[in-house]
Order: structure tokens, then C-alpha cells, then sequence
């Protein structure tokens, strides 16, 4: 396969509801890469991923691929990223049921481990629901309830309208949203998507990188934003505020 049969690589998720998103976790990826070619991930995914080149050509090339020789190598870490270097939608259905399988097969011996599985079409959960052991958490992007304009991002991925009807959908009690990059919205309409889909942390934060330039919310909308998420009883983690304070966030 390649030379590179373990990537524990730091990153970013929660514990518990009210703990730091990203504090205590690692990636842990047995599938890599994505087709969605996201403007925002070229600086830091896809940059990452040319350390692999001496590894992993396909990693190099951000391209969709498994390595199931990582499978047994799960961090040891209390929270783990699932492929948190590619998106969960690309893998074929065979080999996102065995990435599950062997998440539930760790969560016998540890139940107090979380798995946080991240992907752009959440639809892709949906065969899954029945067998995802407790610790496992759904987690989706909406940078903003806006349609229109979003070819900024991606003319690839599902737009945000799509991506919440999905994720809406997924009859499954555990969820996150991440509102990251934010992007500007409309308050009233993007404050009842997340209220609709009430997940247990919502994690919100600026664009890190000074490219691409996205078209951003003022200081006022965004706390109008976060007053009406919070004042719902749904915790927001803040990251990249730029010094804001805002209602009610962490």
C-alpha cells in the first residue's frame, strides 16, 4: 500500500458539549481526500496533504482513497476526527462500513470514546444510522444559509440549502454544526436552521486564512445570530472571532 500506515495527525473536535472543539482530539484517517474542492481547504487540507508526497501519492493529491491498513490504528486520544483529512462521502459504502464497524468494535472496550464524522452531503450517513455506536457524532458545514454566491466555495459541493435538508433529515439524536467559515446570512432564516436541526455544540469561527475572500457577516448580525441560537439552549463554541464577544459563545 504505502509507507505511511498510521496518520495520527493533530487535530480539531469536542468531548463534551461545553469543552473546546478542537482541544482534545485527533485525526484519525483510513480514507482520504475529497472531491468537493473547497476554496478555503486548498490552504490548509490540501497544503497539508503535500507532506505525504514521499508517503502517499494519492494523499499528495488530495484525491479520494483508502487505507485500510489504518483501520487497527485508531489514537488514543479521548475524541477522534474520522477522516478529518478528507471528506466521509467519497469512501464507497463497503468501505464507510467498515470504517463504522471498527469504530464500534473500539467503543466495546472503550464507551467513553467520541467519534466525530464529518462530511458536505450528510445524506451519505444515512445508511449507517443503525448501526453507529453511541459515541458517535454527525457533524456538517453551513457556512451560511445563503445560496446564491456560493460558487466562492465550491461549485461542487451541496449547496447549504441541500446540506441542511440532509442533515435534517438524518434521524439520529447526536449532531454538530460547525459555522466555519462564516459567511454572510440571513439572521432570522440561518438562526431557525440550526434551532431546527438542534445539535448539542455548535462551533463558529472566521475564515483563518486571508484567502479566499468571503463575504462575511458584520460584528452586529453575527451576535443577533448567536443571541437567538444560545437563548434556543444550544451551546456555541467560538474559534477566529477576531476578539468578538458574543452572546452566550465559549
Amino acid at each position: 500500500m504505502t509507507k505511511n500506515s498510521t496518520d495520527h495527525t493533530s487535530a480539531t473536535s469536542t468531548m463534551k458539549p461545553h469543552t473546546n472543539m478542537y482541544g482534545e482530539a485527533k485525526t484519525w484517517n483510513p480514507f482520504k481526500g475529497c472531491g468537493f474542492a473547497c476554496s478555503y481547504c486548498i490552504p490548509s487540507f490540501q497544503l497539508q496533504a503535500k507532506r505525504q508526497k514521499h508517503n502517499c501519492r494519492r494523499c499528495y493529491d488530495y484525491v479520494p482513497h483508502f487505507h485500510p491498513e489504518r483501520l487497527d490504528r485508531i489514537p488514543s486520544s479521548p475524541i477522534v476526527f474520522v477522516c478529518g483529512n478528507g471528506d466521509f462521502a467519497f469512501a464507497t459504502r463497503d468501505q464507510q462500513g467498515a470504517i463504522i464497524a471498527e469504530i464500534a468494535k473500539y467503543c466495546l472496550r472503550h464507551p467513553q470514546k467520541r467519534f466525530y464524522l464529518q462530511s458536505k452531503r450528510p445524506e451519505c450517513f444515512l445508511p449507517h444510522l443503525a448501526t453507529l455506536p453511541p459515541g458517535a457524532v454527525l457533524v456538517t458545514t453551513l457556512e451560511t444559509n445563503r445560496d446564491r454566491g456560493y460558487e466562492v466555495v465550491s461549485a461542487k459541493a451541496p449547496l447549504p440549502s441541500e446540506r441542511y435538508r440532509q442533515f435534517l433529515g438524518l434521524r439520529y439524536r447526536r449532531k454538530i454544526v460547525t459555522i466555519e467559515p462564516v459567511m454572510d446570512f440571513d439572521t432570522e432564516e440561518f438562526a431557525s436552521w440550526i434551532i431546527k436541526i438542534a445539535p448539542e455544540l455548535v462551533y463558529l469561527g472566521f475564515n483563518s486564512r486571508n484567502s479566499p475572500m468571503l463575504p462575511e457577516p458584520s460584528p452586529h448580525k453575527l451576535a443577533k445570530l448567536t443571541g437567538l441560537i444560545t437563548s434556543a439552549g444550544i451551546p456555541i463554541i467560538g474559534k477566529t472571532l477576531r476578539g468578538l464577544a458574543l452572546p452566550g459563545v465559549g
